[in-house]
């Protein structure tokens, strides 16, 4: 079974061109797809379709289906999405909403109707992960963008979801938050977990099992 794929996928943004045209992808478990293409080819569109961000909360023209573990994203609750499935975009701090590294991890957890205990172990085992541990009662604010998107990462992780779609991800990162975030997707592969990456760099593709380019529209597969 494929953890997350795409049938058929086309959409138009209101009053706009059509951007993705029967657009079809796959990640299996335990297995790192890239993703890469031009500006403005449409791969944070496609990001915000595999993560049901489209058309839940933005509007366009969507035609296809969304599979998580063969299910279709639309016909699941919110809830059951988010422990499936998680976004890491480039900008962190589009994604940070709360005045504490602490509540912003509760966040998710506490969401979900998880005790205290178990919500007290996810946010040291997702700081830990990102080698945030020390930063548990910092304000935002005072962070690094650097340190924000491990934060934005560890968010996503307490909410131990098995697919994880990573938007460019790495563009604010330095050389050390850069090898921090890779080892962190190489052991969420290690444990099964499927990976969907959006990068045009050439120094993360050691990460990857396969490579999609998206280019007018239409998504194929590209040799490594």
């Amino acid at each position: 079974m494929r953890a997350l794929e795409g049938r058929q996928i086309s959409f138009t943004y209101p009053g706009g061109k059509p951007l993705l045209s029967q657009v079809n992808f796959s990640v299996k478990p335990g297995e790192c797809v890239i993703l890469r293409g031009p500006s403005g080819s449409g791969k944070t569109t496609l990001c915000h379709i595999a993560a049901g961000i489209i058309p839940r909360s933005i509007s366009g023209d969507f035609q296809g289906e969304i599979l998580l573990w063969g299910q279709e994203l639309q016909g699941l609750s919110l809830a059951q999405v988010v422990q499936e499935l998680g976004i890491l975009m480039q900008n962190p701090d589009a994604q940070l909403f709360f005045p504490t590294v602490e509540d912003e991890l509760a966040f998710g957890p506490e969401n979900l109707c998880l005790p205290r205990g178990e919500i007290a172990l996810r946010i040291a085992e997702a700081l830990g992960a990102v080698e945030m541990s020390t930063y548990r009662l910092a304000e935002i604010e005072t962070l690094s963008q650097g340190q924000k998107q491990r934060i934005a990462l560890a968010a996503v992780l307490a909410l131990r979801p098995r697919i994880l779609i990573l938007d460019e991800a790495f563009s604010q990162l330095d050389t050390a938050s850069t090898a921090i975030v890779q080892g962190v997707l190489r052991r969420q592969k290690e444990l099964g977990h499927a990976i969907f990456l959006v990068e045009n760099g050439e120094e993360h593709l050691h990460l990857a099992d396969r490579l999609y380019e998206l280019r007018d529209g239409e998504v194929r597969e590209v040799t490594l």
